[in-house]
C-alpha cells in the first residue's frame, strides 16, 4: 500500500498538524474554504482560497480553490468531473474563512472512491474511535 493509500484508505491516524504552516509557506495569502451541499447541509470538503481562486469561483459559479500542493488554481471537478456548482458564498464573522454552498453536478466531492468505484460524497468518510479510524 502506498503512503497516499495508507493515509486515504487506512485506519491508522496520521494527522498532518503542519499542513497550515506548509500551505502558507508555499502559497502565500490564503484562507480556508469549506464546501457544504445545499440540500443536505453535508460538509463535503475543506480547501483554501486566495483572491484569484475566489474571484474565479464568484465569476464562474463553480467551487474553486487554490491548490497548496501544486501552487495553482484548482477548479474542483476539472480533472475528475465531480464539479461543485456554486449556489452561494458566505464569509464568517472575522472574514477569515469562506463557506461555499454547492450543488453536486455528479455523485461526490472527494477524490477517493468507494469500493464500488464511485467517488465518495464527502472527504469526511472516517471517524476517530479511540486511537483508530473507522469508515462511516
Amino acid at each position: 500500500m502506498s503512503a497516499g493509500s495508507l493515509i486515504e484508505e487506512g485506519t491508522d491516524i496520521h494527522l498532518d498538524f503542519s499542513k497550515l504552516k506548509k500551505a502558507i509557506e508555499n502559497s502565500g495569502d490564503i484562507i480556508p474554504a469549506v464546501a457544504q451541499e445545499e440540500k443536505t447541509k453535508e460538509i463535503l470538503m475543506l480547501g483554501y482560497v486566495n483572491r484569484e481562486s475566489l474571484d474565479y469561483a464568484l465569476e464562474n459559479k463553480v467551487a474553486t480553490f487554490w491548490s497548496t500542493s501544486r501552487n495553482e488554481l484548482w477548479v474542483k471537478g476539472k480533472t475528475s468531473g465531480e464539479y461543485l456548482d456554486l449556489v452561494e458564498t458566505r464569509v464568517n464573522c472575522e472574514q477569515n474563512s469562506i463557506l461555499y454552498i454547492v450543488r453536486l453536478r455528479s455523485s461526490g466531492a472527494c477524490h477517493t472512491k468507494e469500493k464500488n468505484g464511485h467517488f465518495r460524497l464527502s472527504c469526511y468518510y472516517r471517524k476517530i474511535n479511540q486511537s483508530k479510524l473507522e469508515f462511516c
